[in-house]
């Protein structure tokens, strides 16, 4: 819900246009926004379930490592898959390299 400040009127999401919700300034770039969108919105699903079954996966290597008597995290396990986010996405696959790991066995 929005609050138009000049008239304080209010404005649901429903009556927003297509500019409003999506910057475009025709009716052929809007649809091809939304359906984009639309295909943005079923990847994350799919990148949040994989992130959700890559924790649960890293959670079974540190319960067998830590019950082995070994540490709870394998740095030079992480350098390399640090490396390979790196070199297949550049700098910002660093980074998110470095939250898929925190993610997945907390901050060290």
């Amino acid at each position: 819900m929005t609050v138009t400040a000049h008239t304080g009127s209010v404005r649901t999401d429903s009556d927003r246009t297509d500019s409003d919700r999506t910057g475009a300034r025709t009716d052929e770039a809007a649809t091809v926004i939304d359906g984009a969108r639309e295909r943005i919105d079923a990847l994350d699903d799919r990148i949040i379930g994989l992130v959700q079954e890559r924790m649960a996966v890293s959670a079974v290597i540190q319960d067998a490592r830590i019950a082995s008597g070994g540490r709870r995290v394998n740095l030079s396990r992480e350098n390399e898959i640090l490396g390979r986010f790196r070199d297949a996405l550049g700098t910002p696959g660093t980074t998110l390299a470095m939250t898929l790991l925190e993610l997945s066995r907390g901050r060290i």
